[in-house]
């Protein structure tokens, strides 16, 4: 029997450069992501403790930490689409589901997010 098991990464404020404002215009003081990833749980419940025995997510959060600050982005979709063909390098990932939201959205307050889930069909049609 297998199972499945989630890697979630929630609240993450990354730093990036979303949009084009003009005067007047409610600006952003922080884009947040939430992610979620789909492994076997295989990776989770393991007979030995070590790094060898999971899915080590490290290199994906600083994938998508330096995709975020990878100049300027004129739509939060723009980056999702690169966080979840980021994701898509790993094979351990069977879906995965990103929201982005920034915040404020309208006098001081709300967040306003996009939110993305791709199954596995999807991903492994983008590897």
């Amino acid at each position: 029997m297998s199972s499945l098991s989630t890697v979630e990464v929630t609240n993450l404020e990354i730093k990036t450069d979303i949009g084009t404002y003009k005067t007047g215009d409610v600006v952003p003081s922080a884009h947040i992501l939430d992610l979620f990833l789909v492994i076997d749980s295989r990776l989770v419940l393991i007979e030995q403790d070590g790094m060898d025995y999971v899915f080590d997510y490290d290199p994906l959060i600083a994938e998508i930490d330096a995709l975020a600050q990878d100049g300027h982005y004129e739509t939060q979709e723009r980056l999702i689409t690169r966080i979840i063909g980021a994701s898509a390098k790993y094979q351990e990932i069977q879906a995965v589901e990103v929201c982005l939201r920034k915040t404020p959205v309208l006098r001081g307050s709300g967040d306003l997010g996009v939110r993305i889930k791709v199954d596995a069909a999807a991903l492994n049609a983008m590897r």
